[in-house]
């Protein structure tokens, strides 16, 4: 054998046993990193393709900060919420849950079952940078007891571009009547005017976008707010409920139980007109490939001044004294409200960013069009649930939904809507 070569082979057998130990030491430590990595379980219900690509940027960030995400999604928000309540007060609830930023949390809240989140608050200057409406709920009896990671605007109008052109519809509705005219022009092409999935909760939203659009910020604040019986009765509030029911004569057979994502991608293929719907839409036409302003266009108010219908999803965290957990639920609001992880999650959700300092350059020109609005702090008031109980949404819903589906008279349905918001 070779001089040079024949101390190799016994040095590198000298050296085993030390590589051995050290592999052993190192082995060791990276397993004692994982036992106390911040483990955390996040409920939810992103479940459709945008929403599950979007929550995957918030566990990318929580992954990249040290910490171990467990994802447990339920498809469908009242049966995750439902779960979400059930778990916590069975004493064996997840790191986090989500909800919307609505009263839906509230009696958690009363009955003492979360963590308030005071401090990243003040950190991240939350009373200065997010919109009142969800400051609003948020904030209870001076603490902060929920993570609001997006603003959604829950009226949006959506159009495909290539249904309007076969209907020969130039020019973008501006008002409710011209919105109706073009509704009328597509349903004579032969497209489904309306695209709609007959559900309660999403004929509440169509409710909600004549509310806003044809009885303006001070009639939707005195129904909804104020509960007034006097707006309610009105002969203003009664064109909005005529206006509603107006809108059945455009929507097709199928509609009846459709998912709100299936009703988008009938505007996606051509085959409908217009949907109205919350701007969690945009994402299922991203997921389709298709651009904002080019395949498809965008609507926030038929006026100048009508408000901006705001809610968004937001983070709730159970009470828990275990310091792992609560360490883990710091770090999941911190990497959730970190610039980058913000703008990556809302460009595929299709919502806006909740703090306003993050910079939404790079976003689409319907997020670009919202955020213009919402520098307007006069134009942003909270959607249907801010204002409601569960309950008194829910007794809304089954008179909205009862006066869609059958011969119902307006009049019926204004006196069934003043007694659901008098309870």
């Amino acid at each position: 054998m070779d001089k040079h070569t024949t101390g190799a082979p016994r040095r590198a057998w000298m050296l085993r046993p030390a590589l051995a130990a050290l592999a052993l030491m190192l082995g060791g430590g990276a397993q004692a990193a994982a036992a106390t990595a911040p483990k955390a379980e996040v409920m939810h219900w992103w479940t459709s393709s945008s929403e599950s690509a979007a929550v995957r940027k918030f566990a990318d960030a929580y992954r990249a900060a040290g910490g171990v995400w467990g994802d447990t999604a339920i498809a469908g928000a009242d049966q995750a919420k439902a779960v979400a309540i059930n778990r916590i007060v069975g004493g064996n609830p997840p790191t986090a849950a989500q909800f919307n930023t609505t009263k839906q949390f509230r009696d958690l809240i009363d009955q003492g079952s979360l963590n308030n989140v005071d401090d990243i608050a003040i950190r991240d200057r939350w009373e200065q940078l997010m919109p009142q409406p969800v400051l609003d709920v948020i904030k209870v009896k001076g603490h902060f007891y929920a993570v609001p990671v997006d603003i959604h605007m829950s009226t949006w109008i959506w159009y495909s571009k290539a249904a309007f052109q076969k209907a020969g519809i130039a020019k973008e509705p501006a008002t409710p009547d011209e919105l109706f005219a073009a509704l009328d022009k597509l349903k004579a092409a032969g497209l489904v005017g309306l695209a709609h999935g007959g559900q309660p909760w999403q004929e509440n939203i169509l409710f909600q976008a004549m509310l806003a659009n044809i009885g303006g910020k001070d009639l939707y604040l005195q129904v909804l707010r104020d509960r007034n019986p006097k707006a309610i009765n009105s002969e203003t509030f009664k064109k909005v409920l005529l206006a509603f029911k107006r809108l059945q004569g455009y929507v097709d057979t199928g509609s009846p139980n459709r998912n709100w994502n299936d009703a988008t991608a009938m505007l996606i293929n051509g085959k409908a007109g217009v949907q109205i719907m919350g701007d969690w839409a945009k994402g299922e036409f991203a997921a389709a490939k298709q651009t904002a302003g080019k395949d498809f266009g965008c609507i926030a108010g038929l006026g100048p001044n009508v408000p901006y219908l705001i809610q968004g999803d937001a983070f709730v965290f159970p009470k828990t004294k275990n310091p792992d957990a609560v360490r883990a639920q710091k770090l999941l609001a911190t990497t959730m409200l970190a610039p980058g992880a913000q703008l990556e999650f809302n460009k595929i959700k299709g919502s806006l960013p909740i703090l306003s300092n993050v910079d939404a350059s790079s976003m689409d020109v319907c997020a670009q069009a919202g955020m213009a609005i919402l520098k307007d702090k006069s134009r942003a008031v909270g959607m249907i649930e801010v204002h409601l109980t569960p309950d008194q949404n829910g007794a809304l819903q089954d008179v909205l939904t009862t006066y869609w589906n059958t011969r119902m008279t307006v009049e019926r349905a204004q006196k069934g809507v003043a007694s659901a918001l008098m309870d």
